[in-house]
């Protein structure tokens, strides 16, 4: 596998770095990488040197791919650049794994959008991934408060720290809540969705009905800009927060007076995505999940009537 990474500056935020980092950890060469100007794309290329790659950069998509030829484009740039950088990677043939939220064009059809790309995707054996890596945690999760009893679920927790204010913040983080959701419940509705905000903090409140159950949902977020940043989640009100180790940076669960280390979920994401590729199966977090989630996600912020 070859992976040219679009958008790994860092910023006050993004991951694309990290993304980067552990695409070559897991063993794949990430061959270039695309910035907006000359500048961020020389600054991104020198950031990754500290994890062994040699990353040409780039400003133009189309100059990147016919040099570089990946088979594969991570992309981790802002939200309102996703869809056009996976339509363009589509129609050269290039699978695709992609930050949250997938895509985002708040007046347009998101199911159409979502049912246009992903024919493409198909008509050409293209593997889809959105990098929403918090359900890979679930094993942590569940050695540290037990397994999850799937039908009884009744509730849902999760608290983020988002570092964008209004309904910006729905956008950064409800995509993990969702996620959580699909990988235990499957695919479901939201009912009796509502909102309380306050300042910089929110809160989102809705039953997730399912197949299996019908659980209440949850979400706290509360505007930080600057890391670390509070996590925390859990099932039936055994909730766990994430800490980090400032010089190692290693990451932690704790819960009641038992810690557990972890390994990244960003690093379990991608090599999910990896072996998705290599064993020509579909990724957990793929075409279904996507679809769901994104289309979740709209509801919710068009909902949410503050700006």
């Amino acid at each position: 596998m070859k992976v040219s990474l679009i958008g790994a500056g860092r910023n006050k935020n993004g991951i694309g770095e990290y993304i980067g980092k552990y695409f070559k950890k897991n063993g794949v060469t990430v061959t270039s990488v695309l910035g907006t100007t000359e500048k961020t794309s020389h600054n991104a290329s020198s950031a990754l040197k500290q994890y062994g790659i040699d990353a040409t950069p780039y400003t133009d998509f189309n100059k990147m791919v016919e040099k570089e030829s990946p088979d594969t484009i991570a992309i981790a740039s802002p939200y309102p650049t996703h869809y056009e950088y996976i339509l363009k990677s589509i129609d050269a043939g290039l699978n695709v794994f992609c930050e949250k939220p997938f895509i985002w064009n708040e007046k347009s059809d998101m199911q159409g959008l979502l049912e246009n790309l992903f024919e493409m995707a198909e008509s050409k054996n293209l593997k889809i991934a959105m990098n929403s890596q918090w359900p890979f945690s679930i094993p942590y999760y569940e050695e540290l408060c037990g397994s999850i009893n799937i039908q009884g679920i009744d509730t849902f927790s999760i608290g983020l720290s988002p570092m964008f204010g209004g309904r910006d913040m729905i956008l950064d983080s409800v995509p993990h809540a969702l996620s959580f959701l699909y990988c235990t419940l499957g695919n479901g509705e939201i009912l009796n969705l509502n909102f309380e905000h306050y300042e910089e903090k929110m809160t989102i409140k809705f039953d997730y009905n399912s197949n299996i159950n019908t659980c209440k949902v949850l979400i706290s977020l509360i505007r930080k800009e600057h890391q670390p940043r509070e996590f925390s989640f859990g099932f039936n009100g055994s909730i766990v927060n994430r800490s980090l180790d400032s010089e190692t940076h290693d990451i932690y669960f704790n819960y009641a007076n038992k810690s557990l280390k972890i390994i990244d979920p960003l690093d379990l994401s991608v090599q999910d995505f990896i072996s998705a590729f290599r064993e020509k199966r579909e990724p957990l977090i793929g075409k279904s999940h996507i679809v769901s989630n994104m289309t979740l996600l709209k509801t919710i912020y068009d909902s949410c009537e503050i700006t």
